[in-house]
């Protein structure tokens, strides 16, 4: 104790030493915790469900089609569920977007429809009230909701089970509340579920015909028997796979190949490599700051050599003299732990819409400095106090007791071998400052690559939205293509707006994924054809979005459903399908029934997928003609 108070009392006479020392370790702490606090919640905590390990994810591909990390079918679902051994259960889950109404102003909310077994799988029991029921699946129309959606949309209403939400224009009874849901669960979607319902095999505009020819849309997730490893699930696929094929070569999705993921990996593998790095750097950030503190400390304790000799020359061992130094250099990490600590309380809440920004991460995902980073804190500012403070104290204890006497209170520049441990110390921030300041400039010149890109569309002054149409309200194509001559004649109203579209999706979105084949030559099966993304658009698109007719004609208000049916290919779609062809007038078979569509122009390239994904065949079909059986 009497170090420690020693120790405390030569910090404050050296005020801003302290304070320097503080900062600069508070500085790193904090950032250090903070991150940390993210990542214990993202990748070392266990997932709040009943033997997380134990569940896999489901999903189907085909490398030499592009296709990676598909969900799956309706029919391979059931094929699977009913004739797999390796699970004990399956359960699906269809990803959707609702309309609220009947609460204030409609809001569009997200959530899913499930199989009625979905969170039994899970092995996660409602708050209040109940999970759906077998027979609720396909017939009911009730809903489970999260806690969140309970206090924030209903007041944490006591009354809530039996109480009436409308979706997409439907009525649904609440039948349980949900405790809310980690955004580990939610993986790369942008998105966090607030509501679920029954009925995982509808999709609004989609005919039970349609949902059955093998098209993806489900999140499948198992529960693994006692006993079976992932390795041996994934063992039992190919078979599985076979069967699948010979029952339904026909299906989209024969072709497939099935593969698993264990649950903990797989929510957390889209933005494992991004946190690492960041990690890393704000380690990085904590080494330069203990180095620059050491260097300080060395500085101190060599000026201290008179003092020292004093303690050695009236009976202290070195060992005491080593311990008194390493106590102040651990009271000075102890006390920026403690300033870190603060830092980070307030930093926490800002990560996630921080790392929102670069990472595929829900920026409301709420984070706190729980025991565990606590723990870390304490554990990080020992172990810097200790990293920093054992050199230079070892270092400071070395006294010529007649020469330290003799210089009096004087300072030293210190021995050769502590101007050479200083000069090392100069040199490892420098190099650490060196690797961060490489790894940001590699990063802003991707960036600047990036933004140097051609888009194919013209971004500026560009404003875009999405509406979700109630299925109740708009349940046939007419219905649907009504609204949208509704909303065009209301946009070109507005001031100031040069031209307006309407689309089912944006540049950068992906699209939809569509079956197609030339109609000029042999069609090749479904499991064998090309996909590319197809984009639904209305005329006046290609202005809009200021992509360029290269040749042929744009979509007019001719392009009826009972007229011929029409599309526009892009540029690299047209030189890699018709290699030294004009496909103007040509036939394009789309979708897995091979509808033919005229090809009456060519479009400049879009990037669609990602900005660095050089573009390829896309085709683009008229709103008006979108009426899929």
């Amino acid at each position: 104790m009497n170090d420690i108070r020693f120790a405390f009392r030569k910090l404050r006479q050296s005020p801003a030493f302290t304070f320097i020392a503080v900062l600069t370790l508070a500085l790193g702490i904090g950032l250090n915790t903070a991150i940390f606090s993210l990542v214990n919640d993202l990748f070392l905590s266990s997932l709040p469900f009943k033997e997380p390990s134990r569940i896999v994810h489901f999903y189907g591909g085909d490398k030499s089609r592009d296709l990676v990390d598909l969900p799956l079918s309706a029919p391979r679902f059931e094929h699977f569920r009913d004739g797999q051994t390796i699970c004990e259960s399956l359960a699906g889950e269809n990803l959707f977007a609702f309309t609220l109404t009947g609460l204030g102003d409609p809001v569009q909310i997200f959530g899913s429809r499930l199989t009625s077994n979905y969170f039994d799988v899970l092995g996660v029991r409602p708050i209040i009230g109940r999970n759906f029921l077998p027979e609720e699946q396909e017939g009911a129309d009730v809903a489970l909701v999260t806690e969140n959606f309970w206090k924030k949309r209903l007041g944490g209403d006591p009354n809530v089970i039996g109480r009436s939400i409308t979706l997409d224009g439907t009525a649904h009874t609440i039948v349980g509340v949900m405790p809310n849901m980690t955004a580990r669960w939610f993986g790369a979607n942008l998105f966090v579920a607030e509501v679920w319902t029954t009925k995982p095999f509808q999709i609004p505009g989609f005919s039970h015909d349609r949902m059955m020819r093998g098209t993806s849309f489900l999140r499948v997730i198992g529960r693994l028997k006692p006993g079976v490893t992932p390795d041996q699930a994934r063992a039992a696929l190919p078979s599985l796979d076979q069967g699948y094929r010979t029952q339904y070569p026909n299906k989209i999705d024969s072709s497939l190949t099935s593969l698993i993921k264990p649950l903990p990996q797989d929510v957390t593998e889209n933005f494992r490599a991004g946190f690492i790095t960041l990690f890393a750097a704000v380690c990085f950030v904590l080494l330069i700051a203990c180095s620059n503190v050491a260097n300080l400390l060395l500085v101190r304790f060599s000026g201290r050599r008179r003092e020292i000799a004093l303690r050695m020359a009236i009976g202290a061992s070195r060992a005491s003299v080593v311990r008194l130094f390493v106590f102040e250099s651990v009271l000075v990490s102890a006390i920026a732990g403690a300033a870190g600590a603060f830092i980070a309380w307030r930093l926490v809440p800002l990560v996630p819409s921080m790392a929102s920004n670069f990472l595929p991460f829900d920026e409301n995902t709420a984070t706190s400095l729980s025991l565990p980073v606590l723990l870390f804190t304490i554990g990080l500012s020992i172990l810097t106090g200790l990293l920093m403070g054992i050199y230079p104290a070892l270092q400071g204890s070395h006294a010529d007791l007649v020469g330290s006497l003799k210089e009096g209170g004087r300072g030293t520049a210190g021995s050769v071998r502590q101007q050479r441990f200083r000069k090392i110390l100069v040199g490892g921030q420098v190099a650490l400052s060196v690797t961060l300041l490489a790894g940001a400039a590699l990063l802003i010149t991707s960036f600047i690559r990036l933004n140097q890109q051609s888009l194919g569309f013209q971004p500026q002054k560009l404003w875009t939205g999405a509406i979700t149409l109630p299925v109740a309200q708009y349940l046939d194509n007419a219905s649907r293509q009504r609204l949208a001559e509704q909303l065009l004649n209301a946009l070109r109203d507005v001031p100031g707006l040069e031209s307006s579209t309407i689309s089912g999706d944006v540049p950068l979105a992906g699209g939809n994924r569509t079956l197609y084949a030339r109609g000029d030559r042999d069609v090749p099966p479904i499991e064998k054809r090309a996909n590319a993304p197809s984009h639904d658009i209305a005329p006046g698109y290609f202005k809009t979005w200021g992509v360029p007719l290269l040749t042929g004609r744009e979509f007019n208000e001719h392009d009826t459903v009972d007229s011929q049916k029409v599309c526009l290919v892009s540029q690299a779609g047209a030189k890699k399908v018709w290699p030294g062809e004009n496909p103007i007038g040509k036939t394009l078979l789309v979708s897995s029934l091979g509808v033919p569509y005229e090809i009456v122009g060519i479009v400049g390239d879009v990037r669609s997928i990602r900005v660095n994904e050089a573009p390829g065949m896309e085709f683009y079909l008229p709103w008006s003609q979108e009426n899929f059986p």
